[in-house]
């Protein structure tokens, strides 16, 4: 993959233009657009590798947008979001936001966001190549593969996002082990835990997807006070 395109939805003109300099200068394509029937339209006529979208935005927010693009698409989706839209944030990552920036925000640290989930999803990519062999974690009901990126539950198949399967395989091929939210972040992030609240968003999403009664989870169990574990 030679060159990555970035889409930026954001109805101020003035963002979206300076966020797509910066993105320029570090060498990605970058496509904009202004509101979430916009940001649909670029996504249904280009390849998009990553998205950076704001929560707030005229016609249609980005919590719909990003609702809609998930039934098709699994690049990852960075939201833009004003510092009183905190349940806006936790709503976002529960659509299948992967990340969220906080306005105001410096430049730099949302392009190296971007740098972060775009290597990732391309290890992603890469791992979903078809292979001869295939590695299979297997607790329960509940089966893994580490070569093809996929996941069932008793046989049938789950979507997971590439941050999902990370959070997934880290505790599966530790089954039993207890992994503290900072622990999973650290790991599947690779960098220090700033934002762990994160972590419960996607394990909370995951429990949705792979058990049949996420209250009272067979799977991916809470050790209070602690952390996280896949059950043996």
């Amino acid at each position: 993959m030679e060159k990555y395109h970035v889409l930026v939805v954001e109805d101020d003109h003035e963002i979206a233009h300076a966020i797509s300099i910066y993105l320029k200068n570090q060498g990605y394509d970058v496509f904009i657009g202004h509101d979430g029937l916009e940001g649909l339209d670029i996504i249904n006529r280009e390849v998009i590798h990553l998205a950076i979208v704001d929560i707030m935005m005229p016609r249609m927010d980005g919590l719909t947008m990003v609702t809609k693009l998930r039934e098709k698409y699994d690049f990852p989706v960075i939201f833009l979001s004003a510092k009183s839209e905190d349940m806006d944030k936790i709503m976002g990552l529960n659509i299948g936001g992967d990340d969220y920036v906080t306005k105001p925000f410096v430049p730099m640290e949302l392009i190296a966001r971007v740098h972060s989930h775009l290597r990732r999803y391309s290890r992603y990519l890469d791992a979903t190549l078809p292979k001869e062999s295939s590695h299979v974690c297997i607790c329960g009901g509940l089966e893994l593969n580490d070569e093809t990126k996929t996941v069932s539950v008793d046989g049938k198949p789950v979507k997971v996002t590439p941050i999902e399967f990370k959070i997934l395989e880290l505790l599966m091929k530790n089954a039993g082990k207890v992994f503290s939210a900072d622990d999973i972040y650290e790991r599947v992030w690779n960098e220090k835990a700033v934002n762990s609240e994160t972590v419960m968003v996607h394990v909370r999403n995951l429990r949705e997807k792979i058990e049949l009664d996420p209250k009272n989870p067979q799977y991916l169990k809470v050790v209070w006070g602690v952390g996280y574990k896949i059950e043996k």
